[in-house]
């Protein structure tokens, strides 16, 4: 019997990557989605699956998920504003608190019970169970206090995936190794922090598997009702490691000075190690393996105008 599931965040990259993933599997998809955002990540795969534009009204969103009755809900949705202004606090709390509250009050209605969240190693700076980042991070973990309401109250199962670094190609995000690309082969300086802090990366294929896994572990173990686990490969490698191998994968010279930039205010200098990975998963994209494939594309057309976020890296545009 073909699988049926709805995408919230569908639209974005790791979203897109994760509907095209599950495609290749024949499952049948169903997306919520605010047209305002564009459908380019998925305009190639538009006529294999059903969109639901949703405008805030709960009502209708309530009325497709009866219609639908999908088996399971991946909600990757999320407003990641890091730098925010106070004129963005509403869409943090819209999009990463509201939203996601809107969908689980319409799992209720229409016997959904199966539910994949996302959220952030940047939940748990200097390895604490939960100590944010930065407000996108305290937004992340409100949700999941909501979550745990309806999994005690209303009976869904839920599991949470803590991403950590994600990155692959075709990634349309103002990320660093874009702007390495961008720079490669010019005069222009590219100014980094030190590069002390760890990362852990995880290709963007593997990530897509995790969400399955999460899937197929809700379906085979009903002990799960409500649990959270991290998606990282316990790898770790310095920025400055990472930056290296990727200058010498592109062939061209790059210059970089390291230390030109301060680290920023509550760095993550260390990925946590407390979460418990996903059982049934490992990444299978060595490090270097994923930069080639990154190196090797073609440039993106980027938008750079606002924060570009690697890991816990920022630089200002």
């Amino acid at each position: 019997m073909q699988k049926k599931c709805i995408i919230t965040g569908a639209t974005g990259y790791i979203g897109s990557h994760v509907l095209k993933y599950l495609l290749g599997k024949e499952w049948d998809i169903h997306v919520v989605a605010d047209p305002k955002f564009g459908f380019s990540n998925i305009e190639d795969v538009l006529p294999r699956i059903d969109v639901f534009e949703y405008d805030g009204n709960i009502s209708r969103l309530c009325d497709y998920f009866k219609r639908i009755k999908p088996d399971i809900v991946f909600h990757l949705a999320a407003a990641v504003i890091t730098n925010y202004t106070p004129e963005q606090v509403p869409m943090l709390i819209q999009s990463n608190v509201q939203f996601g509250t809107e969908i689980l009050e319409a799992m209720k209605m229409s016997g959904t019970r199966l539910f994949v969240g996302t959220g952030s190693y940047w939940q748990n700076y200097n390895n604490e169970d939960y100590n944010p980042v930065d407000l996108y991070a305290a937004t992340k973990e409100a949700f999941e206090k909501i979550l745990k309401y309806y999994t005690e109250a209303e009976g869904i199962r839920a599991i949470t995936l803590r991403l950590y670094d994600v990155y692959g190609t075709e990634d349309k995000r103002p990320k660093l190794w874009n702007i390495i690309k961008q720079k490669a082969g010019t005069d222009e300086e590219l100014k980094l922090s030190a590069g002390e802090q760890l990362l852990d990366m995880v290709f963007i294929s593997d990530v897509c598997a995790a969400y399955e896994q999460a899937y197929n572990l809700l379906c085979t173990d009903c002990e799960i009702i409500n649990n959270v686990y991290g998606v990282y490969t316990n790898r770790r490698k310095s920025l400055k490691e990472i930056v290296e191998i990727y200058r010498t994968m592109l062939n061209r010279p790059v210059i970089i000075s390291y230390g030109g930039k301060p680290y920023k205010n509550r760095e993550v200098m260390k990925p946590t190690d407390k979460l418990e990975i996903l059982p049934g998963w490992q990444a299978k994209v060595p490090l270097e393996s994923g930069l080639k494939k990154v190196a090797g594309g073609g440039k993106l057309n980027v938008d750079y105008s606002s924060a570009v976020i690697f890991g816990s890296l920022k630089i200002a545009a």
